[in-house]
């Protein structure tokens, strides 16, 4: 059984890896296929399009959680305006650093000022209390060892009458024991995912209402041939998982 630490310590190992390399450790089978060129060059490391669902309005607070390179981040930042803030929170260091990159980038581009990058794990935000008007996250909550954990913590960062749209991979039925202890299929978001119940009674445990399924996709056996940790496990995984994005709110 995998502690909280090594869990962090396998997935930021991961995740670095493929910042050094330029290539997804969240492969393209697993989470979502194959992704449009992402914005100043970052990686597209995700299994949905958060900020298409999420209504973003001029002036807004956004927080997304595991953010990477950017991708979400600069998508959202020139729909908050100048006179709002998009902040990424990462615990990978070689992700950050990407980021930072790809700001200095993004500000002599657009002009804006609007963004931020701050170093912290999801069950343990780096945020003040209600400093969000929406929270996003893509493919990043199945990751974590403790999702209750990171939901409260979403739910104290929003305001009152803030909303969270997260894409995510959720299970529909049990792994076998050794898929669920396997690192690569961990880091191919697969083997540390939630069981569908379970995810989504976390958001309401944490004190959301209003939660609804916007976007839902199970995967098949032929998705996950590209992949060489999924590949061969297709026939086992063929079913077992889904893609979803969800809208939550925290009430006034």
């Amino acid at each position: 059984m995998k502690t909280h630490r090594s869990v962090h310590e396998l997935v930021r190992s991961a995740y670095g890896a493929a910042a050094k390399n330029s290539s997804s450790c969240c492969s393209s089978s697993c989470c979502g296929g194959p992704k449009p060129a992402a914005s100043e060059g970052e990686l597209g490391l995700s299994c949905g399009n958060p900020v298409a669902f999420s209504k973003i309005k001029k002036g807004m607070t956004v927080l997304d959680l595991g953010s990477g390179a950017g991708k979400d981040v600069f998508i959202a930042a020139p729909l908050t305006g100048p006179k709002g803030r998009v902040i990424g929170v990462d615990m990978t260091p070689e992700m950050l650093k990407l980021a930072a990159g790809n700001l200095l980038k993004f500000t002599a581009r657009t002009g804006l000022r609007n963004v931020e990058f701050r170093r912290g794990v999801i069950e343990k935000l780096p945020v003040r209390d209600g400093e969000a008007d929406l929270i996003i996250s893509n493919c990043v909550i199945n990751l974590s060892p403790d999702k209750p954990a990171v939901f409260r913590e979403a739910f104290r960062a929003l305001r009152p009458g803030g909303s969270i749209v997260v894409s995510d991979i959720v299970l529909n039925r049990e792994l076998p024991p050794a898929l669920k202890e396997h690192a690569g299929l961990y880091a191919a978001c697969v083997a540390g995912a939630q069981q569908r119940r379970e995810y989504l009674g976390a958001i309401k445990a944490a004190g959301f209402k209003g939660i609804k399924l916007l976007a839902d996709r199970t995967y098949r056996a032929a998705d996950l041939e590209l992949d060489p940790f999924t590949a061969k496990a297709g026939k086992t995984l063929d079913g077992a998982a889904s893609s979803i994005t969800v809208f939550a709110l925290k009430k006034k």
